[in-house]
């Protein structure tokens, strides 16, 4: 796995995971690696200074006298960490969403601007929109927010 530093079309800066550069690569290419601020789909690598361990992984202590190695520290990857962190939380924005918010399917334009207008019950959905109508509500003053589903355990 390797992270990179990306950057959508309208300068946003954010990190990704991807197994390999190919894989960012033919991922960008298809325009299936979107920005989590706005959901802009033109993505690039941004420059990145590399941070390359030194430090071997070595087995805890305790592992390797035959015990448990409860006691020893964990070797684990701050950044690891801190995506693992990340994934989680998107895990429970997602289920919070989805248990109190109406999915709207691809109909989420049409039913935000007529809440917006008053031409509908006001109340929480969520559902899919384009980049354009995404765009055209947030121009027409209807606050939209693109959120980065995680993938759900098979």
């Amino acid at each position: 796995m390797i992270l990179f530093q990306l950057r959508c079309a309208r300068d946003h800066q954010f990190e990704a995971w991807f197994k390999d550069s190919a894989t960012f690569d033919r991922q960008a290419r298809k325009r299936q690696v979107t920005c989590p601020v706005c959901g802009n789909d033109k993505v690039t690598k941004a420059p990145m200074a590399p941070h390359v361990s030194t430090r071997k992984a070595v087995a805890p202590a305790g592992a390797r006298e035959g015990g448990s190695g409860d006691d020893a520290p964990s070797a684990v990857d701050p950044a690891q960490d801190a995506a693992r962190q990340v994934m989680e939380a998107l895990g429970r924005v997602r289920k919070h969403v989805e248990e109190n918010f109406e999915h709207v399917g691809d109909r989420f334009a049409e039913e935000a601007r007529a809440i917006h207008y008053g031409e509908a019950e006001r109340r929480d959905i969520y559902g899919d929109a384009t980049d354009k109508e995404a765009r055209d509500l947030n121009e027409e003053g209807i606050t939209v927010r693109r959120i980065p589903w995680p993938k759900r355990d098979a």
